[in-house]
């Protein structure tokens, strides 16, 4: 069994967090109505690139940046996450809410129809909703765990 690394006391910590996911679509607006309507965010301003795209928000941040791109003829199929060697996005990940918003959050995937396969962290520390969006990309949403989950 591997043991955890140390921290490294000569390395800074630059306070790093997640800012935004880009992910590349030949199925744009497919995937602002499922982020939309999944995850709650909202399609807000966006710089005058020259190529298709949407930027949607939880609050005031922009956190996942859409690229609208033609599929090519030779193309990965949507929900390939890998395909003829090339790997895709594997994950990301966006910290959720509290334990008592994880049965809600549970519920809303279930009314929308949305399969996930919910996982708690070996160490207990977090429990995971894994989703795929319709180009297959893989999200995990991670919240705190509620009083007395078992999972």
């Amino acid at each position: 069994m591997a043991q955890a690394q140390q921290p490294d006391s000569d390395r800074q910590d630059w306070g790093f967090s997640l800012d935004h996911v880009n992910i590349r679509t030949d199925q744009l607006e497919r995937l602002v109505r499922f982020y939309e309507e999944t995850l709650g965010l909202r399609r807000g301003p966006r710089p005058p690139f020259d190529f298709p795209g949407a930027w949607l928000y939880a609050g005031s941040r922009a956190v996942v940046h859409l690229i609208g791109v033609p599929r090519p003829p030779d193309g990965p199929k949507a929900g390939a996450p890998q395909e003829g060697g090339r790997l895709r996005l594997e994950h990301y990940a966006l910290r959720a809410g509290t334990g008592a918003e994880l049965r809600g959050f549970l519920a809303h995937l279930e009314r929308l129809g949305v399969a996930a396969q919910v996982a708690t962290l070996p160490d207990g520390s977090a429990v995971q909703v894994n989703l795929w969006d319709p180009d297959g990309n893989h999200l995990h949403l991670d919240f705190a765990p509620p009083a007395g989950w078992t999972g």
